[in-house]
């Protein structure tokens, strides 16, 4: 099994920066992909950002790429999502999830998840 508890949620103003933080325990072959996914109240919960924990490789949806930047410390199994130049279209739900397999951003790949950080962002 894996664990996967995120912090770092918060408000913002538009044009600013927060910084989620997932912390994973349990079985590290069932965590090789770690994403971070987001869901707005009446939409479907989309991935945001991917990354390998084995090796080299990253995956941004369209609408983060320049803005957001996952990145892991390999020595405290956590996972993180710089998020700079929030816009209010950014307001989610934000969730930590983990794979065995590769392409954790799609939902029906994920094994398992977290239980979410509210991100709101004003205008």
């Amino acid at each position: 099994q894996v664990q996967l508890v995120e912090s770092g949620g918060g408000s913002v103003q538009a044009g600013g920066s927060l910084r989620l933080s997932c912390a994973a325990s349990g079985s590290a072959y069932r965590r090789n992909c770690m994403a971070w996914f987001r869901q707005a109240p009446g939409k479907e919960r989309e991935g945001v950002a991917a990354i390998y924990t084995g090796g080299p490789g990253t995956y941004y949806a369209d609408s983060v790429k320049g803005r957001f930047t996952i990145s892991q410390d390999n020595a405290k199994n956590t996972v993180y999502l710089q998020m700079n130049n929030l816009k209010p279209e950014d307001t989610a739900m934000y969730y930590c999830a983990a794979s065995s397999g590769r392409y954790c951003y799609a939902a029906a790949n994920v094994a398992f998840w977290g239980q979410g950080t509210q991100v709101t962002v004003s205008s």
